[in-house]
């Protein structure tokens, strides 16, 4: 999708305040990698919390908790969001995002590698899991969030066009490997009805059938 297109979508559904225009420009000169998800993406991410009814949100991939403070807004009073991410530096900046922010309470951050921690959550269940890290485990990803969503909840993945390149077949890498492998596990699984979002670089949406 255009970048005019995505801009129009932000400026008329997805406004930043000034905290979160703070915390990105922070996140900049803190050296953060630049590639939390766009207001456009969070305000979505917005909305499917709010369809969800969502109480317990998992997310993979915390960075500077930009996305984490979107969805934890969108929650109802007790609703709660734990969030993995693998660096501790990270982790850091984003846990002093979430307190600047008033939300210590609803975001949880642990540090680790997923596919180290999210064995330790078997046998929980969340309403969402947000795929939002490295790459090359979203089909692992994928398949630990089949386990731990309950019935009728929402797997979320970002960048899954990669800015259009997943559809070029001569494009070819272990991310995109990864990313193409995802897209057409969410579209064959018969235990989820999924499609992928032209909105961002991407957002993946996948329903988890009964």
């Amino acid at each position: 999708m255009g970048d005019e297109i995505n801009e129009y979508i932000a400026g008329l559904f997805a406004r930043e305040d000034e905290l979160l225009r703070e915390l990105r420009d922070e996140a900049e000169r803190a050296g953060l990698p630049a590639i939390s998800v766009p207001p456009e993406t969070a305000r979505f991410l917005q909305l499917l919390v709010r369809a969800a009814d969502a109480r317990r949100v998992l997310e993979v991939g915390t960075l500077g908790g930009y996305s984490a403070i979107w969805m934890a807004r969108a929650m109802e009073e007790g609703g709660s969001i734990l969030s993995l991410e693998i660096s501790p530096e990270h982790a850091a900046f984003a846990r002093r995002c979430i307190e600047r922010a008033g939300l210590s309470h609803a975001i949880e951050v642990r540090v680790g590698p997923a596919l180290q921690q999210l064995p330790t959550l078997d046998g929980e269940k969340f309403d969402i899991v947000f795929l939002d890290a490295d790459k090359e485990p979203l089909p692992a990803y994928l398949d630990w969030a089949l386990r731990l969503l309950r019935p009728g909840g929402l797997v979320i993945a970002d960048n899954t066009l990669r800015g259009g390149r997943v559809a070029d077949p001569t494009e070819d890498d272990a991310q995109l490997r990864a990313i193409r492998e995802f897209n057409r596990k969410l579209a064959s699984n018969p235990r989820i009805t999924g499609l992928v979002v032209p909105i961002g670089d991407g957002v993946a949406v996948g329903v988890v059938q009964p």
